[in-house]
């Protein structure tokens, strides 16, 4: 339960019948009680009447004898809250009995379409598909764990001119040859030679062309060999989503090739309605708003000067299916700042077309980069793009180690499965836990660190209440009364029942850093708990109600670490 907002709703009344009308609360945390509201100081001058006068007949209006122990005014005229232990012990009993811990099913689902990762085929996932992909699955698990009904699109790009210097080179090598190359996972080797003879061999850039045509005329042997291109990508896409532990899988593909029929009635629909101009010989809209740093209006061009469709009429085709055909009333796109304002336009044209209407709306769920210790963009030592497969094999493996360190007693399946769960989640945690929109560095020390905002700071906790669990051979009663009679009980139990607003809010911003600093907090407060308030050693309803506060404690964590896609081993 919200208390921030239960308290809200009560005082709500008592404001409207001293003001006259509605007013907001505005309930807050506080160092001086549990919650405070200072509404009073803002109606002081309204009213005419000092503010301590009003937050004393607010507080004596106010049904709120069976939720605070005292209600007080301090100071210049605030109203101080202190909620009373019975009320605040019996929500975290209702939580330890609640299979969705407080966090309630959405009372009217949505259709989401989430546009994620979306690599290349023949081109290896890079660090520069990680934000993407680690954000884009986070949406993905929360609002599916709330009821929307979630629809994962992983937009590849499968289609274009390039097809027809990969076919002619895979046409060179011979299938079964380049079939073996591409099920290696070498897929940039395999691109960077074909553009290779691309640039060097004017025989084989007409080849190139005249394949591109082919594919695009659908001729039978051309597409066979894309679709091998295609599948062999896939298989290695998959592999690396494995590895990630996201929850993308080979049903979640949509290649640009997929809306390729869609391409011409979509710009035919747009002509129709009156929304396009000629420009320099190319097809194009010109949102409303979009100007130029010259001032001039920018176009969206969706049919270029030669006839062919570049990706803004993909983009186009893929929105109109999403809303029209799909039925998506909220449509997402996890993709780079940098293609903010390329969003903009598309999002402005389909809703002058009429295919974003409400409550139907688009959203660019936009991200910075990952950087490098010296501030800049994450590069090999080669200077080219990190692999994704090699920075995910490392973070493994640096916690692999951390794991044997730290914990000799595990065996060897069980240190690979810790070193996994710790060295993905460091990753993923690294990635989610700051505002998306800012760039953040790469820091293997900090980001697998055991103490701090981290991961495995959040995975210890876990696994810390999980030993107290294997230690008392016993499991917490759900049933059982939760008494908070010291100040860290109260603090971790503040924690706990904030978990469902934080979630709800999170869902509406997709800002996860909220979450995550949530988390933080809670295991702040459990280790807090756990070191002032013994719970094996105490005796009767006391060490009954300290194991729900563990138990649910535990809960709590693993399903906030699930919705950012991190797993929680039970040793470490």
């Amino acid at each position: 339960m919200d208390l921030e907002k239960l308290l809200a709703d009560r005082l709500a009344p008592a404001f409207a019948a001293v003001a006259g009308g509605p007013v907001d609360p505005v309930v807050r945390r506080s160092q001086h009680a549990d919650f405070q509201s200072d509404a009073a100081l803002g109606l002081a001058r309204r009213l005419g009447r000092p503010p301590r006068t009003i937050a004393a007949e607010v507080r004596d209006r106010a049904e709120l004898a069976d939720v605070c122990a005292t209600v007080e005014v301090s100071g210049p005229g605030f109203l101080n809250l202190t909620v009373a232990d019975r009320m605040l012990g019996d929500l975290v009993g209702a939580l330890a009995t609640d299979p969705r811990l407080g966090v309630p099913a959405v009372a009217g689902p949505e259709t989401v379409v989430i546009d994620y990762s979306a690599p290349n085929v023949a081109k290896e996932m890079h660090v520069g598909h990680l934000r993407s992909t680690v954000i884009g699955d986070a949406a993905a698990r929360t609002l599916a764990w709330l009821g929307h009904r979630v629809l994962r699109a992983n937009h590849l790009g499968d289609w274009g001119t390039p097809f027809g210097m990969l076919i002619e080179h895979l046409v060179d090598l011979g299938e079964a040859e380049a079939a073996q190359e591409l099920s290696m996972g070498d897929l940039d080797a395999f691109y960077t030679a074909a553009r290779a003879k691309f640039d060097d061999d004017a025989a084989f850039r007409e080849r190139s062309r005249l394949r591109v045509v082919a594919l695009q005329g659908g001729d039978p042997v051309t597409v066979r060999l894309w679709r091998l291109l295609v599948a062999q990508s896939e298989s290695y896409f998959l592999t690396v989503y494995d590895l990630l532990d996201v929850t993308l899988s080979a049903a979640d593909f949509r290649g640009e090739s997929s809306y390729h029929d869609q391409l011409a009635p979509t710009v035919e629909e747009l002509d129709r309605l009156g929304l396009l101009r000629r420009s320099d010989g190319a097809d194009c809209v010109f949102p409303p708003g979009s100007v130029g740093r010259d001032g001039e209006p920018l176009p969206l061009i969706v049919r270029k000067s030669d006839g062919g469709y570049g990706y803004p009429a993909t983009d186009l085709a893929a929105l109109r299916h999403r809303a029209g055909t799909l039925g998506a009333t909220r449509l997402l796109y996890v993709v780079g700042l940098p293609q903010r304002r390329h969003f903009e336009m598309v999002f402005a044209t389909a809703a002058r077309a009429g295919w974003l209407a409400p409550p139907a709306r688009a959203e660019h769920v936009g991200f910075g980069s990952i950087l490098g210790s010296d501030g800049r963009m994450l590069c090999s030592r080669a200077g080219g793009a990190v692999k994704l497969v090699g920075l995910l094999t490392e973070a493994v493996e640096r916690a692999t180690a951390l794991a044997r360190e730290r914990n000799p007693e595990l065996g060897e399946a069980e240190a690979a499965e810790v070193g996994r769960a710790v060295g993905i989640g460091a990753i993923k945690y690294a990635d989610l836990s700051g505002d998306r929109r800012k760039d953040y560095v790469l820091e293997w020390e900090r980001m697998l660190a055991l103490d701090g905002n981290t991961a495995p700071y959040l995975q210890y906790a876990y696994s810390r209440i999980r030993s107290i669990f294997r230690r008392a051979g016993v499991a917490a009663r759900p049933g059982a009364g939760v008494a908070l009679g010291e100040p860290s009980e109260r603090a971790l139990a503040f924690e706990l029942v904030a978990f469902g607003a934080v979630v709800e809010e999170v869902a509406g911003s997709l800002e996860f850093h909220h979450l995550a600093a949530y988390l933080h907090r809670l295991a702040a407060a459990f280790s807090a708990f756990y070191e002032r308030c013994p719970v094996l050693r105490a005796e009767g309803p006391v060490r009954e109600s300290r194991l729900v506060l563990c138990e649910v404690t535990a809960r709590v964590l693993r399903q906030g670490l699930y919705l950012l896609g991190i797993r929680t081993p039970d040793r470490m």
